[in-house]
């Protein structure tokens, strides 16, 4: 069973830095779409990054570019993502998500903010930001 536990969340002053972990345990076949998502009360959930199992792209939403860094390390099984000068509208419950691509099709739709199905989703962790 795979399960996805994320950590590293808390409040911090406008300008600073968090930086979030997501461990995954249990087995993905092939490949895996990973993502961090946030969802902030009375608003929809947003997708902010996503990386690949392999390669180097990453996809970032336009109100996270320059400031978020998406990065994974496959030996452990973990994603993480940097975030820095931070904003109060930043503030939200951050989740990690992860999609299953057994055949290796996905690639395009992860790091090109195209559908993804991401079935496994952890309990996420708060960011809140104050300024």
């Amino acid at each position: 069973q795979v399960q996805l536990v994320e950590s590293g969340g808390g409040s911090v002053q406008a300008g600073g830095s968090l930086s979030l972990s997501c461990a995954r345990s249990g087995y993905i076949r092939g490949f895996v779409c990973m993502a961090w998502f946030r969802q902030a009360p009375g608003k929809e959930r947003e997708e902010v990054a996503a990386i690949y199992s392999t390669g180097d792209s990453t996809y970032y939403a336009d109100s996270v570019k320059g400031r978020f860094t998406i990065s994974r390390d496959n030996a452990k099984n973990a994603v993480y993502l940097q975030m820095n000068s931070l904003k109060p509208e930043d503030t939200a419950m951050y989740y990690c998500a992860a999609a299953a691509d057994p055949y290796g099709t996905t690639y395009y739709g992860c790091v090109a903010h195209v559908k993804v199905d991401f079935s496994y989703w952890g309990q996420g962790t708060q960011v809140t930001v104050s300024s």
